[in-house]
């Protein structure tokens, strides 16, 4: 069962959590409690409707769900949750983005000083690579049979099985055994090498960097292995052709190491290391003006909702009643409409939004009162968060379904699970 379950997860990742988790993905058990007590009331009155099996219905259905997740973390990162932080969120800036980005984590208190920080980046936080022997594309020199080796990492250890065939070649198997790794999701990344005809297995850690008392983030061996040994030192891959290390930098002028090229700043800061910078030229990090910080908001805010209405209407040929959830997205705004239009944005006949920054920009800094102002815009927000987490709750209410029974009024029961029907997706085919 265990097997099973953990082919669900990395399938569910793999395929529909494109985005990182947020610190909004978190609940507590009384804010579980209200999901749970909100479907019991979805549920008590809708019909009974027959299971949907189309895997395609299944994955528009899952796919909604996550990019309402998706809206919903946006406009919460903007502070849509919070009464008043949509004005009022600070936002960074870096003097140069292809060194470093940076985003602000800090205290949204507008009296709050928070400094420019300079830094110096000597060298990024590298991956350990292991590059095998370059062979050339002929019959494989190892005797028919079923072979392993072994790969330790994370203080986890893991076992590669496969067989060789009679009439194989170098390259058949490199390419089984790419596939074998890539699908183990063991955070080994693996591909093939090419060099005057030649090919060779190219193993990549997706960590970074050492921790201390560490030499290596990998390792291969088949020294204890299960199966017949000798692939690894036929291919060669145990050799280690760039090894793993940290990043190096400093920052007003006092050096640090980080083992990523992720990391927080003093808690105000979340960076991210693209490449070094010359010798005594620093970038300058630090916080934009109250209106630069505003007109970044609402083009996140325009920009979550965009993704949102694309991703709707990517299915419009082949499920019907996305179209109605692009209509609704698109009523939900034309109530503000020119309201929005005197801040600058501007709704498109396919529903999303455009922004005119000059225009955003114009009316913040004539505007006695930013609530007021842009009073139409937290209200937009509002109406979205509580759309996407209607869609989050019950993304099968935007599938055609067939209905077979609706239910006796004033006589019915509770039924929790049947806006949970894409749960039960997940684990098709593998329970």
């Amino acid at each position: 069962m265990g097997v099973s379950l953990n082919a669900v997860y990395n399938n569910y990742l793999t395929t529909y959590s494109r985005n990182h988790l947020t610190r909004y993905d978190t609940h507590k058990k009384s804010e579980l409690r209200s999901v749970y007590n909100s479907i019991v009331k979805l549920n008590k009155e809708a019909p009974w409707y027959l299971p949907t099996t189309s895997k395609a219905t299944q994955q528009y259905a899952i796919a909604i769900k996550e990019n309402a997740r998706e809206l919903r973390n946006t406009l919460a990162q903007l502070g849509g949750m919070e009464e008043n932080v949509l004005f009022n969120k600070k936002s960074s800036y870096t003097s140069d983005e292809s060194i470093v980005s940076a985003s602000y984590i800090g205290s949204q208190d507008p009296d709050k000083n928070v400094p420019d920080l300079e830094m110096e980046v000597h060298s990024l936080a590298v991956s350990q690579e292991n590059l095998g022997m370059f062979l050339p594309d002929a019959r494989i020199g190892l005797p028919p049979a079923t072979y392993s080796f072994d790969v330790g990492i994370n203080d986890m250890n893991y076992e590669f099985q496969f067989t060789v065939g009679e009439s194989e070649t170098n390259r058949d198997v490199q390419e089984r055994l790419v596939r074998l790794i890539n699908n183990s999701g063991i955070g080994i990344k693996a591909d093939i090498a090419e060099s005057e005809g030649r090919t060779a297995l190219r193993l990549n850690s997706e960590s970074t960097g050492l921790n201390p008392g560490k030499s290596q983030l990998f390792t291969v061996s088949d020294n204890k292995t299960s199966k017949k040994t000798g692939t690894v030192d036929y291919f060669g891959l145990d050799y280690i052709s760039r090894q793993a290390s940290n990043a190096h930098f400093s920052v007003n002028g006092e050096e640090r190491s980080s083992a990523s090229n992720h990391f927080t700043l003093g808690k105000l800061f979340e960076v991210r290391l693209h490449s070094t910078s010359e010798e005594g030229s620093p970038v300058r990090i630090g916080l934009k003006t109250d209106v630069e910080s505003l007109a970044d908001n609402v083009s996140h805010l325009v920009g979550g909702y965009n993704d949102f209405v694309k991703a709707a209407a990517s299915y419009v040929e082949t499920q019907s009643k996305s179209r109605q959830l692009v209509n609704e997205m698109r009523g939900i705004v034309g109530v503000y409409g020119s309201a929005l239009e005197s801040i600058g944005i501007n709704l498109s006949e396919d529903g999303t939004l455009n922004l005119n920054r000059d225009v955003l920009h114009q009316a913040a800094l004539q505007s006695d009162d930013i609530t007021e102002t842009f009073g139409s815009l937290k209200n937009l927000s509002g109406n979205l968060i509580r759309k996407s987490s209607q869609v989050a709750l019950n993304p099968m209410d935007y599938v055609q379904k067939t209905v077979v029974a609706y239910k006796n009024p004033g006589h019915n029961f509770v039924s929790p699970y049947n806006s949970s029907a894409y749960s039960g997706m997940l684990f098709n085919s593998y329970c």
